[in-house]
Parts: C-alpha cells; structure tokens; sequence
C-alpha cells in the first residue's frame, strides 16, 4: 500500500507513516499564481492500495479541493484502491435542513469525493451518525474515545469522575465514554441556543457537585457552549472541569476565550493541523490519534476488522 498526503496536516501525516513504517508518497501539492491547485505524483501507483490522508478543516474549501483533485490524480494513475482518510470532516455540521430552502452540504462533499473517485473514506467522529449514510461506498467512522479514556484514566484515574455532556444532542457519546471509564455516571447540560455560535447554559441535570467533570464533545468551534458549560458546572460545585473534544476548529477567539474560563485544561487531539494557533495556549493540550488512524489503515490494507479496535 501507499501513502499520501495533502497540505492540511502534515505533522499528523508523518506521525501515521512512522506509525506505519511507511515512507509518504512523493507528490507535488501546489498552487498556480491564481491559486489553482496542481497535483502531481511522481512515482507509481498503478495497482496499489492508496491512502490521501487531508482534513477538510480551514480553509476548507482549499482543503476539499485538494482532497478532490488528489483522488482525481491517483484515478488517472491506475491505482487499484482509493481511500480517503479524512479526520476531520468539513461540513459535517451541515447534515440536515434547518429551514426551508438550505442546503445538506455534508451530502453534496460526500457526493463529490465519491465522484471523484474515491473506493472508501475512513473519518473520525463524524459530527452525526447518518453521515456515513450519505455516501455510497464503504465509510468507516472512528472514534477517539479509546484514547481519551486512556489518558483521562492515567491522569485523573483518582479522582471522582463524572462524564458530562455540553448538550442532549452528545448523550450517546457521553455515555460510551463514560461506560469505558469504569461506568462513570453522567451528567448533561440542558442549553437554549439563540443564534448559530451563541449559547445560554439553563440548567445541570445530574448532581456534580464534588465531582471531577470531565466535558465530552466531537467539536469545539467557537468554545462558548464549552465554557458556559463548565462555569455553570462550577457554581453547581463541581470540583473542577476537564473538557477532551476532538475536532479542535477554535475559530475566532476560541483560545483566548479557553485561557480565561473555568476550564482547567481543554484536550483536542491532532485531527486539524492548528498547532501553531496553540503554540502559546496554557491550557490546551494536543492528544495524537495518530496509532489510531495507523492502525485502521493496516486494518483495511489486510481486509481485517476495524471494529475490533473498539471493542
């Protein structure tokens, strides 16, 4: 098998290949003056089992581009299989109508990438489940809470822990973590959102107080749901909070408005290349999902099961 990268992230790229023992296929990603972008692979592909590992995070539309026209260079290269390993998946937010006359822009990425002819696509916590619905080729959606769990135990594993969801929308998912952290019980936030990045903490249902909360979510964007939550979680009386979420976007003045909140440490994991926006960020904290993604890549090379990384 080969693998591929774009210029989304390339330091989560190299950590897969190391991973992997696996030397990065040698290709050419740039861009024409008028920001066209030009893809050119310079060894054979003809017959192998490609990899394209790209985030379609910001710019997205670049990223996606890139993404597309990398399919479209290994297609025309003869290889025999095409797997698009994207870890964060751009427009995911988008995966219904919320009024009349809006688009489902999650469909309409999964249609392009199918079209461009991709064979599979392996992403990791996709924000909704029927995403993987929308494509018509084999999807394989990951999830990173085996690592979080892992280093929340080795670090917090002595405290009083209590899993917490920042909406009813991440039950599930709060409550598959929490099952995985000795069965830890549960908590969620109940919030009315009024504008699209904007939110208003109601009310804590779950009793946190003296409880190590740790927050659980697929993105942090803004961070404002994040850090509401966990200022009302602390007048509740909880001992102290943790947020793990593992799309770290932190647009705007997320890591500013992280600094100075209540939150005692945010851990997102490397699925967006943003390593420099958290050079001089205290208090967040980068998890790599590299092993994981390695690992169901070998999985998928040698047709064995992936679902067995989670059990």
């Amino acid at each position: 098998m080969k693998l591929m990268t774009g210029n989304s992230n390339l330091p989560l790229a190299r950590d897969i290949a190391a991973y992997l023992e696996l030397p990065l296929t040698e290709a050419l990603v740039r861009r024409f003056a008028d920001e066209e972008i030009f893809v050119e692979i310079r060894e054979n592909v003809r017959g192998e089992d490609v990899f394209v590992v790209q985030s379609t995070s910001f710019p997205a539309n670049d990223n996606l581009m890139e993404l597309l026209i990398c399919i479209d260079a290994l297609k025309r290269a003869s290889a025999k299989r095409i797997t698009a390993v994207v870890p964060y998946f751009g427009y995911a937010r988008q995966d219904r109508k919320p009024g009349p006359r809006t688009p489902i822009s999650a469909k309409l990425v999964a249609n392009l990438i199918t079209t461009a002819g991709a064979d599979r696509v392996l992403s990791v916590d996709l924000h909704a489940g029927q995403i993987q619905g929308f494509f018509d080729i084999p999807t394989d959606n990951l999830f990173a809470a085996p690592v979080m769990s892992a280093d929340i135990l080795t670090r917090f594993g002595d405290k009083n822990l209590m899993v917490v969801s920042p909406d009813v929308g991440g039950v599930v998912r709060a409550r598959a973590l929490a099952k995985r952290l000795d069965n830890a019980p549960l908590a969620i936030v109940d919030k009315r959102r009024e504008r699209a990045g904007e939110s208003e903490v109601m009310n804590i249902i779950g009793d946190v107080e003296g409880r190590f909360c740790i927050l659980i979510d697929d993105i942090v964007d803004s961070a404002g749901t994040l850090c509401n939550a966990a200022a009302a979680l602390k007048e509740a009386g909880a001992e102290d909070v943790v947020a793990y979420v593992t799309h770290g976007v932190l647009s705007g003045g997320a890591v500013a408005r992280v600094e100075g909140s209540a939150l005692r440490e945010l851990v997102i994991t490397d699925s967006i290349g943003n390593q420099e926006v958290l050079a001089e960020a205290r208090r967040i904290r980068h998890l790599t999902i590299a092993p994981l993604l390695a690992e169901a890549i070998r999985r998928i090379a040698d047709e064995s099961s992936v679902s067995s990384l989670f059990d």
